[in-house]
């Protein structure tokens, strides 16, 4: 961020323009346009991590965490714009001969073949991390508290979580075996209505005490650098825990939305590189904060031990009485399942690398039946294996991004001054 002199905050109006459409090209390589670049990332990002993660951060690191998720997303959008102009300015092809983008790709096209272990490293990393695991185990949950449980079906044990992500199973197969193309359209369609009825419902809980929200904005402040709500204040278990759940909801330097918009259909690397910043700014900037001002305004954060989706859930139950659980359930459901389709892409294309592009039904295979692992898994297993999976898929992703930013910066000169005054 500092290396470029903040140039992407700069342009987040060319960025819109990009988005809207305006200069796409019909002729240019890829796969999809740039609005379904960011609404497929968006869809995996825009999900269970902000209903769930911001609960999990607030619960483990109290409201102050929320402040450095916003330092960590602000740090993201330069990030991103570095690592998805990588994406376009060093595509690959794969074993069919399909251009491909990612960060193994740029780390082979732009660092050299000498590289590639790097490479392989990301891949073996990202099969794991981007496994659906988290977010069918908090769809379960929710469907388990809200739906299940107080209606008198199953007792929310084993065999009814089996029995959801057995269902959730079929619901993403569907899906996801229609490829990337049908993952994009179907995001594109959900990714605004969810991130609508959600903001929706959430300004509503937070308008109902709106004199709250003032002294909510000062707690997260005060709490980032005091660290009150942890025992023995320690102000850097605040910054890690709002660091590594900014990463886990945005994604900003892990190397999925590279995967994502290295299928745009762009020759600009530059235009996708402003599209791609974007995505922290709806992710965490509005989606996690708004979700964080609804547990800190209602008090529950302070009143229960939950985490996760029920602490969210028991947020929406105290402002909304008798609804408020279902309306987040129905945004729990579109959050997860558009999570789910296309966390599935970036999967394949980590193991089109490594064994071939001809060979993805495997993954897809083992990708579906995680989601079953997941619905019966423990939330602290889980969240312990993603982080861990994450941190590694940051390491050559960063690598990259840091090695190669001059060539970055020179073709965003170039794009930049040939742009009308």
């Amino acid at each position: 961020m500092v290396y470029s002199r903040f140039l992407p905050f700069k342009y987040f109006g060319h960025a819109l323009g990009v988005l809207s459409g305006k200069y796409d090209k019909a002729d240019e390589v890829g796969e999809i346009n740039h609005y379904e670049a960011l609404s497929t990332h968006l869809a995996a990002t825009v999900g269970m991590g902000n209903i769930s993660g911001v609960a999990v951060a607030i619960a483990v690191g109290g409201p102050g965490a929320i402040f450095w998720m916003w330092i960590s997303a602000l740090v993201g959008i330069a990030t991103k714009f570095f690592t998805c102009s990588l994406s376009i300015m060093y595509r690959g092809k794969d074993s069919l001969g399909a251009t491909q983008g990612g960060p193994m790709y740029v780390i082979v096209e732009g660092l050299g073949k000498r590289w590639k272990p790097l490479a392989v490293l990301f891949c073996l990393a990202g099969m794991i991390g981007v496994l659906p695991i988290f977010q069918a185990n908090q769809l379960t949950q929710a469907i388990r508290d809200v739906v299940l449980v107080p209606n008198g079906i199953g007792q929310g044990g084993f065999v009814s979580d089996l029995i959801t992500g057995i269902v959730l199973t079929i619901l993403v197969s569907v899906v996801i075996l229609g490829g990337i193309k049908r993952i994009a359209t179907v995001a594109g369609k959900l990714v605004p209505l969810m991130v609508v009825l959600y903001f929706v419902t959430v300004m509503i809980i937070i308008m109902i005490d709106y004199h709250d929200i003032i002294p909510s904005f000062a707690l997260i402040f005060e709490d980032a650098f005091s660290g009150n709500a942890v025992m023995g204040g320690a102000v850097g278990a605040v910054i890690l825990t709002g660091a590594k759940r900014a990463a886990f909801s945005n994604e900003a330097g892990i190397g999925t939305a590279p995967m994502a918009h290295g299928a745009a259909k762009t020759d600009e690397p530059i235009r996708e590189g402003l599209v791609a910043m974007l995505g922290p700014a709806i992710d965490t900037l509005i989606v996690c904060t708004l979700t964080a001002l609804a547990i800190i305004i209602t008090g529950v954060w302070k009143t229960t031990d939950h985490d996760g989706v029920t602490l969210t859930m028991a947020a929406f139950n105290s402002a909304l009485p008798g609804f408020g659980g279902y309306i987040l359930i129905l945004c729990a459901f579109i959050f997860a399942t558009t999570s789910l389709f296309s966390l599935s892409y970036y999967g394949t294309k980590c193991w089109s690398f490594l064994v071939g592009a001809d060979k993805t039904r495997y993954y897809e295979y083992f990708y579906v039946i995680s989601i079953i692992i997941g619905a019966v898994a423990s939330l602290t297993a889980i969240i312990s294996l993603i982080d861990a999976f994450y941190a590694i898929m940051a390491i050559p992703t960063m690598t990259s991004a840091v090695l190669l930013a001059p060539k970055v910066l020179k073709e965003a000169k170039r794009y930049f001054s040939s742009l009308p005054k």
